[in-house]
Order: C-alpha cells, then sequence, then structure tokens
C-alpha cells in the first residue's frame, strides 16, 4: 500500500485522519466506496476501510485512480458495545483477598484440628479457587481434606456480623436453589458455606478435585442444569417452610427442658379445608445432583463442618 495516500479535498489530503467508516466518492463519474459494503469487482470484502484497500484498486466503474476520490461522508459507524458498568474496587479487593485468608486458616485448622482425624483424604490439600464478584458480593470454591465447599462472602456495604454460625439460608443461582450454612469466624470474618462433598475420599489427586470445583462453579451459573420442570419457586418455599418448623421445635423442647415436668407441645392441627392442594413434590435433588445432573456424581453426604 502507498506509504501516503492523498485525497483531493480530503482533510487536507491526509489518509491518516480518515476515519474507518469514511465513504468517499469518484469525483469523475460519482461512484461511492463504502467500506460497509466492501467491492465486488476488485473482490474487497465488507468492512474494508478506503485506506486498507490494494495498491492496484482503481474506481471500479470508470477506472479512476484512487487518488481521485472525495470524501462523501464518515459513513455509519458500527454501534459500540455497551460498557460494562464498572465494578466497585472494594468488590475487586475482596477477590484479591479471600483466597489466601481462606486457605491461611483452614491450612492452620488441618495441622492444629484436624490431622488424624478419619475423614481426612490427606492427598489432598487446602485450596481456594474461582473466587468472583456475584450479585454485589464475592463466591468462590473452597477444597480442604475433609470438604469441598461454595462459599459466599458479603459485600463491602454488608453486616455479616451477626450471622449465626449453622444458620441455613436457601440461595437462587441459575442452576436451581441451593442450602447455605452461616460460618463466622475470627480469622476469615462472617460468610455462608454450600458443601458439595464431604468427606473426599472420592478423589484420588488434588487436580481431580480442582477440576471438579471449578466445573461446578461453571455449571452452577449454567440455567440448563436446572432440573426440567422443576417447581423452584414451589421447592425453596416448601424447604423455607420446614426450616422453619424445624427451628421451631427445637426452641419448643429445650423450653420443656429447662422446665421439668413439662409435657412436650404437639404440632397443631391443620384443618383439611385450610391446608393448600399442592401436587406432590419429589423428594429435593441434592446439591451436587443440581449441580451435575449427572448419576455419575458420588453419593451425597452429610454436610461438613466449615
Amino acid at each position: 500500500m502507498t506509504a501516503a495516500l492523498r485525497f483531493e479535498g480530503s482533510f487536507r489530503g491526509s489518509a491518516g485522519t480518515l476515519p474507518p467508516a469514511t465513504r468517499l466518492e469518484c469525483k469523475v463519474c460519482w461512484h461511492v466506496y463504502d467500506p460497509a459494503e466492501g467491492c465486488d469487482v476488485w473482490q474487497v470484502p465488507a468492512g474494508t476501510p478506503f485506506t486498507h484497500l490494494p495498491d492496484h484498486w482503481r474506481c471500479p466503474v470508470c477506472d479512476g485512480a484512487r487518488d481521485q476520490f472525495m470524501v462523501l461522508d464518515g459513513g455509519t459507524a458500527p454501534s459500540p458495545e455497551p460498557e460494562a458498568p464498572a465494578l466497585d474496587p472494594r468488590l475487586l479487593e475482596i477477590v484479591k483477598t479471600a483466597p489466601g485468608r481462606l486457605e491461611a486458616a483452614f491450612r492452620e485448622i488441618h495441622v492444629g484440628q484436624m490431622r488424624g482425624v478419619p475423614i481426612l483424604n490427606e492427598v489432598l490439600a487446602v485450596k481456594a479457587l474461582g473466587f468472583r464478584v456475584h450479585e454485589g458480593r464475592v463466591l468462590g470454591m473452597l477444597i480442604t481434606p475433609w470438604f469441598m465447599n461454595l462459599v459466599l462472602l458479603p459485600g463491602p456495604d454488608e453486616d455479616w456480623s451477626r450471622l449465626v454460625t449453622g444458620a441455613k439460608e436457601l440461595i437462587a443461582f441459575p442452576s436451581g436453589v441451593y442450602e447455605f450454612l452461616g460460618a463466622n469466624r475470627a480469622d476469615v470474618g462472617p460468610y455462608k458455606a454450600c458443601s458439595l462433598f464431604s468427606p473426599m475420599f472420592d478423589f484420588p489427586n488434588m487436580l481431580q478435585a480442582t477440576d471438579t470445583a471449578q466445573a461446578a462453579l461453571v455449571a452452577l451459573f449454567d440455567p440448563a442444569n436446572r432440573e426440567p420442570g422443576a417447581p423452584t419457586g414451589e421447592i425453596r418455599r416448601r424447604r423455607e417452610a420446614e426450616l422453619a418448623a424445624i427451628e421451631a421445635a427445637e426452641a419448643a423442647a429445650e423450653g420443656a427442658e429447662a422446665v421439668p415436668g413439662a409435657p412436650v407441645p404437639a404440632e397443631a392441627p391443620v384443618a383439611a379445608d385450610t391446608a393448600p392442594v399442592l401436587p406432590p413434590l419429589s423428594p429435593v435433588p441434592s446439591r451436587r445432583e443440581l449441580i451435575f445432573r449427572t448419576s455419575a456424581a458420588p453419593a451425597r453426604s452429610e454436610p461438613a463442618a466449615s
């Protein structure tokens, strides 16, 4: 291509100032070269700016030289992609620092409290991975020799200091609704964890554990993994009702123990005509079944203390 093209009447003859979408017109025959269309005669593909035409290119109508073309207009530039909103730098700082804090805390637990415990898979190590911003919070995966958990950390403007350890909460993701347990450690701060695997004997090495964790994070946000036809809202409502009933029963039992000889309150009967008629639901799938949607996933186990 010629080093310095000149266009009569075009930005003082400088090709360097010509926007890529500019249309130019032959001053001899008035043929218009439009970068959006290219040139079929010279087999120039659409999207080629005038300044990128081959050196041998000439007007396909009158065979006029390219330097006889004049600027017609700026053309129609493609609409720019909308910029993603800037992330709160405080969130990005949590994403950056959370893995190190979690790993340090649970390595100390591993060495100081878990050595020799039968549920340990000693070929595994402590690893936090995949942390990213999710709906104003920070989400990632934590692997230890005794569990694999999703970990959800509060956003910078949230106060989880009163989060009760063991408190249950259902949280929705594109692939389904998952049960998280509250945790509050002095060395990490408050967070919520969803147990996927515990114990970890299904993993023969760390590579397989980390691959599974990364796959789980991808599957978590894939709506295709939602159970077809699953009444997710109803499952969530019923599960929340079950949790509330369990907590009420536990509170009542504690109260009865405080008063010797007091009868344990029975469940209040529900009138048949006031009870809502709902279609029967199949058992709620395990967290791993919801994420992976495969029978090859290891059998569900009880959540590990985190």
